[in-house]
């Protein structure tokens, strides 16, 4: 069973870094974590003591108004960046001070990211796109893997097919392929429904709540209201603070 928020992590070494013992359903806590950009009066505070858990096989909405530190929030989940203070364990490992050859490491081996603005290579066809993390892993039968996280998404008659040959809807399913095809920890989906129209959205958003059901965890940023019923739990942002949660 998951800690509760707030209460006290025991900790043991193990080697460079430190693990925190936490439940076996537990997959992310955040502890009191502040990220300051820029010093003195022209510092400006993005995250504000902010905790959060998450439960392994869980999918979270995060919700909230611009400015309310919902991308520094993502970029921390995503070790992209690192807190100013507090910590941010990840599958049980303190994460929160690693250097940047290390996050890296824990980016491309454990978590999945969907963004926005899909980020096809438009060469490359939806196989070779979907393909593109194993190459950094050295990964055997690479393209094998592509066609199978493909056909999760149901693009299993468009693997060859470029990005310009693809619906927005599409393209977006080809970047939750590529988010998948290094079975994961964490899938991190930036606004995924940004740039889609309603039927899109409605398609992309019954993929990731199917995957969540074969027990993925998902965390979902996002400014959309339609994305708060398919989740199991939601929580909304204001001044870099966690002000409401919502169970679904």
């Amino acid at each position: 069973m998951a800690l509760a928020e707030g209460a006290a992590p025991s900790l043991e070494p193990a080697g460079d870094r430190r693990v925190i013992q936490v439940g076996a359903d537990q997959l992310i806590r955040l502890e009191s974590v502040t990220k300051v950009y820029g010093s003195g009066d022209a510092a400006v505070v993005a995250l504000d003591h902010f905790s959060l858990d998450v439960a392994a096989g869980e999918l979270l909405a995060v919700m909230g108004p611009s400015g309310s530190g919902k991308s520094t929030l993502m970029n921390i989940l995503g070790c992209l960046d690192t807190p100013t203070s507090g910590r941010y364990w990840f599958g049980g490992d303190d994460v929160s001070r690693l250097n940047e050859t290390q996050l890296a490491h824990v980016r491309n081996r454990r978590i999945g990211f969907v963004f926005q603005q899909f980020h096809l290579l438009p060469r490359l066809s939806a196989w070779r796109n979907v393909e593109l993390p194993l190459l950094y892993r050295g990964e055997r039968d690479r393209r094998a893997l592509a066609l199978r996280a493909l056909d999760q998404v149901g693009l299993g008659n468009r693997v060859n097919h470029r990005p310009t040959q693809l619906s927005g809807g599409q393209q977006q399913r080809v970047a939750i392929a590529r988010a998948l095809v290094t079975n994961p920890d964490l899938i991190l989906a930036d606004e995924p429904t940004g740039n889609l129209d309603t039927a899109a959205s409605r398609e992309v958003l019954t993929i990731l709540r199917d995957l969540n059901q074969q027990g993925r965890t998902i965390v979902i940023i996002t400014h959309d209201p339609e994305v708060a019923p398919v989740a199991q739990r939601t929580v909304v942002m204001r001044d870099g603070r966690l002000v409401h949660r919502v169970a679904a």
